[in-house]
């Protein structure tokens, strides 16, 4: 008997992953019918959508090998970025880049990050294909054996580099302090509460640092008893930010990868660095005092405080509902410090990787063609109930207005800034207490139809309770 033949698999590359994407937003095709189209099957469409956003990064960014189907990754990924980092440095200095230099680079990387690694002819072909590298022309001008390029030596901010070209997109770094009014409500009196948040991310969109919150006080109650390793964010005792502390762990934690890169900042803010100690894998370009250029896109700035002014109304409007007759200014009075270090984390995780690398593209501090429009909804979270788009954007852009009286006042007085209801003591909880709270968590959840998905997160934030009270 004749065996029946095993069904093919046919698997798509990244351009025609992108083709799917554009007539699923384009066009009223469902996923069955653009599955048909490209003679694949509806879950391998389901799952490019899901996928949306990586595969809008990689299409964007200009690296990627736009024909490959799939994307396997290497055993030896830190080898694998470092090897590309010094091949586009390389390049950007006309060297000519040679099979032998790539297999000795990678095998000297492999020694310094002290892994067992010996380059295969086959390790570089797939690491080409990986990556899109192709070597091209020689260069007429340059020797027949150029020397390598020296080893990177500790540098200092003072001596930044001609161009962002001597860095690969993955290592160009952007950064912002973004004042933030963490508990103003749209169009009421109350007090709003200053603080500062630092966000960092990359010109790929594929690294975000931990945000960085500081605060008017140096120990808001509402932090008693809290472990600061625990916490989504890192708060810092004052309003400006501690910028020795953070470089120093920033160049720490780059050290530790191999990697040299690159941070952009405020000429203002560079100015006020000069003490600074020498960073070793950091260097700093400072952005010019007269140039428009934000040393992070402003449009990237902007999500995240819609993320942020999103996240604080559903809050506010939890409170209402809970406490009938309270107003608006009365749920944001509540609102204290550590809500706003968690509110921060959020939104900052929610600012979309395509957004961070189409910005840095329109900016100009990223190489790579003009990136493809996802779907304008996904950039900015939805208008909350109750307030036109027009107030929301106002309410997002409030740090940007003049203080206007009646609009937003700052508490002053015996009780400072933070308000007295942060300095009700609350005591801390006991394991008892954390198992009632996941009961009723539970059961408010079984009363009210929750989805099969909801219940998975809880089981699991469940188990991780019950681990952590065993201890």
């Amino acid at each position: 008997m004749e065996l029946s033949s095993k069904k093919k698999l046919h698997a798509l590359s990244l351009a025609e992953k992108i083709q799917v994407l554009e007539l699923l937003d384009e066009s009223k095709m469902s996923q069955s019918e653009v599955a048909r189209r490209f003679q694949v099957s509806q879950p391998q469409i389901s799952r490019i959508c899901k996928n949306k956003e990586k595969l809008l990064a990689d299409w964007c960014s200009g690296t990627a090998n736009r024909e490959r189907k799939r994307k396997r990754e290497s055993k030896y990924s830190g080898i694998d970025e470092a090897l590309l980092c010094w091949y586009h440095i390389a390049r950007a200095k006309a060297w000519d880049v040679t099979g032998p230099m790539l297999l000795h680079k990678a095998k000297e990387l492999a020694d310094i990050m002290g892994q067992d690694f010996v380059p295969s002819i086959g390790w570089l072909v797939r690491w080409k294909r990986r990556n899109n590298v192709g070597f091209g022309a020689r260069h007429v001008l340059a020797p027949r054996f150029p020397p390598e390029p020296p080893p990177p030596v500790p540098t200092s901010q003072a001596q930044p580099p001609l161009s962002l070209k001597d860095f690969s997109p993955e290592d160009v770094f952007g950064c912002a302090e973004v004042p933030l009014l963490y508990r103003a409500v749209p169009g009421t009196v109350g007090a709003c509460g200053h603080i500062q948040v630092l966000l960092c991310a990359n010109s790929r969109g594929t690294e975000k640092r931990r945000v960085l919150v500081s605060g008017l006080r140096a120990a808001p109650s509402c932090f008693f008893g809290v472990s600061s390793e625990a916490l989504p964010a890192s708060y810092h005792p004052d309003l400006g930010i501690p910028w020795s502390e953070w470089l120093a762990q920033f160049d720490r934690d780059m050290g530790r990868q191999g990697r040299q890169v690159a941070l952009l900042l405020a000429a203002r803010v560079v100015e006020g660095l000069a003490g600074l100690p020498r960073l070793h894998h950091i260097r700093l370009l400072p952005l010019s005092a007269a140039s428009t250029t934000p040393s992070l896109p402003t449009s990237v700035v902007r999500a995240f405080k819609a993320h942020y002014r999103h996240r604080l109304l559903g809050k506010l409007a939890a409170v209402q509902s809970e406490r009938a007759g309270t107003s608006l200014a009365e749920a944001g009075a509540g609102i204290t410090v550590l809500d706003a270090v968690h509110m921060a984390a959020v939104a900052w995780a929610k600012v979309p990787p395509w957004l961070i690398v189409s910005s840095f593209i329109q900016e100009g501090l990223a190489p790579g063609k003009t990136p493809l429009s996802p779907d304008k909804a996904s950039e900015m979270p939805p208008v909350p109930s109750g307030l036109s788009l027009e107030e929301f954007s106002r309410f997002v852009d409030l740090e940007g207005e003049e203080p206007v009286s009646g609009v937003c006042k700052e508490e002053m007085g015996p009780e400072d800034e933070e308000g007295g209801k942060e300095d009700a003591f609350v005591p801390l909880p006991t394991k008892a207490d954390a198992l009632r709270a996941l009961g009723t968590l539970r059961r408010w959840l079984e009363c009210h139809g929750t989805s099969p998905e909801l219940f998975e997160k809880f089981y699991a934030c469940e188990e991780e309770v019950e681990r952590l009270c065993c201890l």
